[in-house]
């Protein structure tokens, strides 16, 4: 069996019933089969065949959901590419796995033709120069149309017995923050457990109307709810790209009952002037994660009368890996809850160890979810998959309930005069202040120290902040240790495609003493 079995399921249970509702328009389960049968027709008489690799370059679509799934069906590799990046950037993953074809939306079609004068290598010409380039704009040199790709099918697409459970379906690369990006491989088991895991999640059922606003390059736009959604018999509510007023007027218009909203998001809505009157009252819950959830987001969703659940996971984990549920929501807000239900949870000190409750250790996470490797990447892999279980590299601890509370990055944690540091605390304690927009807080070399605290704060635009206020705020909060030395301010920090903070970039702004102003 393969994913696309999902979708025929559904259009024979339920044939009109929208499946994706985009820009004005309705696709039905079965107009959404049909067109995964015509894709995958189109795509094999194309060459594409399992261990294929098919890439797509745009905004959320119905055909990028149905390449996906097309893929699935054939025991090809689907790759969403962040349209976020630039040229250069795609070109390393278009090098570390070449696909066979390459969609491109109509706005990214010059970019894309910008790598043909980048100098490369004989071996990634070649790789390229095979490469089958649509575009969903009209054909241009080097270039088919999406309609004469479409044509090429001309009857269903045979079925490869070898193709399985087992099959890798999804490559996702990671978002770079801490270095060269990586690819994430993603096997169809692991898709349908986490299916599984969002499904007890969020107690989704046919019923529910789902609106995704996040970006699908990302496996927690396409998986945390998008993908379970399609299993379960859902309407998809899917927007080509987020935006603040399109976002309240789905939630206002189309009755959406489930949502994930990261917390830069959350934040552009409470800055608007209509989150105070919007109606969430078709909202059952609202799911959120990518990065540290500040105490004052949560508290403004619950004040609208909706729970905020947390789901805990990364690419690696597809991305469902712990999660709260909605009775909880209020009881433990802060935590991202427990294991899924399909996956088991450990925190390790640095022998590897468990710890007892309360004391922070690295998470680690085990699962069909989770992933078998990083493309082309062995002793990358080797490093972070040991006897089973994934290493996240990320630092939390349970309570004594088992309820898990992520603490920051291993990578992030500061060593100061031989105590640990983890930015996590210090920074929560600043976003809490009226006066700060966002703050990143960072490790620099010292020769004394080892390393000194630094906070880097974004105050917001009306704000009057000082670095000596921004100390205030902390006094006698936490140990004097964990201080920051010097607090630089910002009007911006660098960030990722979901908003997450580039730590690293900090760093090295920090380093550079360069700023932007």
């Amino acid at each position: 069996m393969n994913l696309s079995a999902w979708i025929d399921h559904r259009a024979g249970l339920t044939p009109e019933k929208a499946a994706i509702r985009f820009c004005g328009r309705d696709v039905s389960y079965a107009q959404f089969a049909e067109l995964i049968d015509r894709l995958a027709a189109a795509l094999a008489a194309s060459g594409v065949k399992r261990g294929s690799c098919v890439a797509y370059l745009g905004f959320n679509s119905p055909e990028m959901l149905a390449l996906l799934f097309a893929s699935a069906r054939l025991g090809a590799l689907f790759m969403p590419l962040n349209w976020r990046l630039a040229g250069p950037e795609h070109l390393q993953m278009l090098e570390d796995c070449p696909p066979a074809l390459l969609f491109v939306e109509a706005q990214y079609v010059a970019q894309t033709d910008a790598l043909k004068e980048v100098p490369l290598g004989d071996a990634l010409r070649d790789a390229l120069g095979a490469m089958t380039l649509v575009s969903f704009g009209p054909a241009t040199d080097g270039w088919i149309s999406w309609a004469d790709f479409c044509r090429r099918a001309s009857s269903s697409a045979p079925l490869d017995p070898l193709v399985d459970e087992n099959t890798p379906l999804l490559i996702c690369y990671t978002s770079g923050s801490t270095g060269k990006p990586k690819g994430v491989l993603l096997t169809q088991r692991a898709l349908i457990c986490n299916a599984a895991n969002s499904t007890d999640m969020h107690d989704l059922t046919a019923d529910d109307i789902i609106l995704t606003t996040l970006p699908l390059f990302h496996v927690g736009g396409l998986n945390n709810q998008t993908t379970p959604a399609l299993q379960a018999g859902c309407t998809v509510v899917l927007h080509p790209k987020f935006e603040v007023d399109a976002t309240f007027d789905a939630i206002e218009r189309d009755g959406i009952t489930l949502t994930v909203l990261v917390p830069a998001q959350l934040d552009m809505m409470m800055a608007h002037r209509r989150w105070a009157s919007a109606d969430f009252s078709s909202l059952r819950m609202i799911s959120t994660g990518s990065t540290i959830v500040p105490m004052h987001v949560i508290n403004a969703v619950h004040a609208k009368g909706v729970p905020m659940v947390q789901v805990y996971g990364s690419t690696e984990t597809c991305p469902i890996a712990v999660y709260l549920k909605a009775a909880d929501a209020q009881r433990k807000a802060g935590s991202t809850g427990k294991a899924a239900i399909h996956c088991r949870l450990r925190i390790v000190d640095s022998q590897g160890a468990d710890v007892k409750p309360g004391t922070t250790g690295e998470i680690l996470v085990q699962g069909d979810n989770v992933m078998i490797g990083y493309w082309n990447a062995p002793e990358t892999t080797k490093a972070v998959l040991i006897d089973g279980w994934f290493h996240s590299g990320d630092m939390g601890h349970q309570d004594e309930e088992g309820y898990l509370y992520v603490d920051g990055r291993s990578k992030e944690m500061i060593i100061s005069g031989g105590e640990n540091i983890y930015p996590a605390e210090i920074e929560n304690l600043l976003i809490e202040c009226s006066d700060i927009a966002e703050a990143s807080v960072i490790g620099r070399p010292d020769i004394r120290w080892g390393e000194i605290v630094v906070a880097v704060v974004v105050p917001r635009a009306d704000s009057q902040l000082t670095g000596e206020q921004v100390m205030k705020l902390l006094e006698g909060r936490i140990a004097r240790f964990k201080l920051p030395k010097e607090v630089v301010l910002v009007n911006q920090l660098p960030r990722t495609a979901l908003g997450k903070i580039r730590k690293e970039d900090v760093r090295q702004m920090v380093a550079r003493g360069s700023y932007p102003q």
